[in-house]
């Protein structure tokens, strides 16, 4: 059963990742193109999921939305891991002063809430979608340095460990050939289920006017645009609601599939 739902998982969220990367070509209209004389129409055969208070197709601009959500929420997120990950290594690895220095320093960031501290950091840089992605990088920076360097601890103690340094393997590549590949399955799942909570982050501040700026289609952006005309057309609203839902909804299930799957302690078990 945990492998046909991460089979699911799987599809589910590579189909919505080729519909981002391909875009351009899958999206019926220009999501940019106004049409005055259809405008807030309800979903027809023209336009499949209607249109917005400027006549664009709202199908087109969820479609470039989900693209650019997902390019801040995924390059956010791998640069808080190498930042992250990197840090809380070298925390486990050298411990006395590096590690305190360190976690206080990942301490700090966690004292602020994640939305609250995400929100500063684009009012010092502005806003636009490249300060959205800093801000939920550096977010989630601390998050990955002591998830990593809890088990880089106990790795750090193991027999092949002292056996590399023992024959004299510099701790660069003690540290990268030896501890990290064994957090490879850690590394997988938070990764997975971190996307998940980008998707939501990277929403809420363009819906707040400080992530993606318009023209450009964004999640969050037609969501708040779309809550204006509720009454009269509530299309692009509900659908692009629905299209945050469907990115943090797969992106939550494969991280939660594929740590059923690789965490041991459950191998074997119905």
């Amino acid at each position: 059963m945990r492998h046909r739902l991460l089979a699911f998982a799987t599809l589910f969220v590579a189909a919505q990742g080729l519909l981002a990367v391909f875009a351009a070509w899958v999206s019926p209209y220009d999501p940019l193109q106004q049409n005055v004389l259809a405008r807030l129409k309800g979903p027809s055969a023209d336009h499949w999921l209607g249109t917005d208070q400027f006549g664009r197709d709202v199908l087109s601009r969820i479609i470039h939305g989900c693209q650019a959500s997902l390019a801040v929420s995924v390059g956010a997120v791998l640069a808080a891991l190498v930042l992250g990950g990197t840090l809380g290594l070298f925390a486990a690895y050298y411990r006395g002063w590096t590690d305190r220095l360190v976690m206080r320093a990942m301490d700090v960031l966690f004292a602020f809430p994640v939305l609250l501290l995400a929100i500063g950091i684009v009012a010092v840089l502005g806003p636009r979608s490249s300060s959205a992605a800093i801000a939920i990088a550096i977010v989630y920076v601390p998050i990955f340095a002591r998830l990593l360097r809890g088990p880089a601890l106990v790795i750090c103690e193991s027999d092949y460990v002292a056996g590399a340094r023992a024959i004299g393997a510099g701790d660069a590549r003690i540290i990268f050939l030896h501890i990290l590949p064994n957090l490879a399955s850690v590394v997988l799942v938070q990764t997975s289920l971190l996307l998940s909570a980008a998707i939501l982050v990277e929403a809420s501040l363009s819906f707040l006017g400080l992530g993606t700026q318009p023209p450009t289609p964004s999640l969050g952006l037609m969501l708040s645009e779309g809550r204006n005309f509720l009454m009269l057309s509530p299309w692009s609203a509900i659908f692009s609601g629905l299209a945050i839902l469907f990115l943090a909804f797969g992106l939550n299930l494969l991280g939660d599939a594929l740590r059923d799957t690789l965490d041991p302690r459950l191998r074997g078990t119905s």
